[in-house]
């Protein structure tokens, strides 16, 4: 949000970017639901290094199909 404090030093570069969609209300309540299951699940350590999945699934798609 916009209007939250923030202690970045004076001077600071950061980047805006607007995000306009198409979802409804209740798409979104589904996505951040999802969100919030995903972050527990994440703080709870279930969670698989980002690095590793994309290694894993870029060299699935690379696997000729059958």
């Amino acid at each position: 949000m916009l209007d939250e404090p923030t202690d970045l030093p004076e001077g600071a570069e950061v980047e805006v970017a607007v995000f306009d969609d198409d979802m409804t209300p209740e798409e979104r309540a589904s996505l951040h639901a999802s969100l919030d299951r995903a972050l527990a699940q994440s703080e709870a350590g279930e969670g698989v290094d980002a690095w590793e999945y994309l290694a894993q699934y870029k060299a699935r798609r690379a696997r000729p199909s059958t």
